[in-house]
C-alpha cells in the first residue's frame, strides 16, 4: 500500500550513498536500467523490449548500481555484504568477479530477489538519443 512511498525514500537514500561515494546525480530519482540482459524482465511487459546502450555513452558520475533490484537490494535482509549497499562502477567491477550476474545464477529467482544488477541513471542527456527520440 505504501510501496511508492517506500519507493521514494530508497530513491532518497540511494542518491545520498551515491554521493557520500563521489556521484553527481543531475536528477533527483533516477530511470532504471540492468547491467546486461535480463529475459525474466522482458515477461514483466506484454511488448517488453531489450535496449542496449553502451556504457561509454555514460558519465561515470551519474550512475549508480544496486547488486539487485533497489527496493529488495535496501530492505531484504539476509547479512549478504551487498545488502544496503549503492556501488559506483569502479566498484561494481568488483562485484560482478565476485559474485558474478544475478541473472546468470538465479534466473528463476530460486536463490534469492536478487534477478540482475540494477543501474540508476541521475542523468537524462545520456538517454535522450537512445529513448526520448
Amino acid at each position: 500500500m505504501d510501496y511508492l512511498t517506500i519507493r521514494r525514500g530508497l530513491e532518497l537514500k540511494a542518491r545520498d550513498l551515491f554521493i557520500s561515494k563521489g556521484g553527481k546525480p543531475i536528477r533527483s530519482y533516477p530511470h532504471y536500467m540492468t547491467v546486461g540482459e535480463c529475459p525474466w524482465l522482458l515477461e514483466w511487459f506484454e511488448k517488453g523490449k531489450d535496449l542496449r546502450i553502451p556504457l561509454t555513452e555514460f558519465d561515470p558520475y551519474t550512475i549508480s548500481f544496486t547488486y539487485g533490484d533497489l527496493f529488495p537490494t535496501m530492505r531484504y535482509q539476509d547479512e549478504k555484504m551487498y545488502r544496503g549497499q549503492v556501488y559506483t562502477l569502479s566498484e561494481i567491477y568488483q562485484i560482478i568477479t565476485e559474485f558474478g550476474l544475478p541473472q546468470k545464477w538465479n534466473p528463476q529467482g530460486d536463490n534469492g530477489p536478487e534477478r540482475y544488477i540494477e543501474v540508476q541513471v541521475w542523468d537524462d542527456k545520456p538517454l535522450t538519443a537512445w529513448v526520448f527520440n
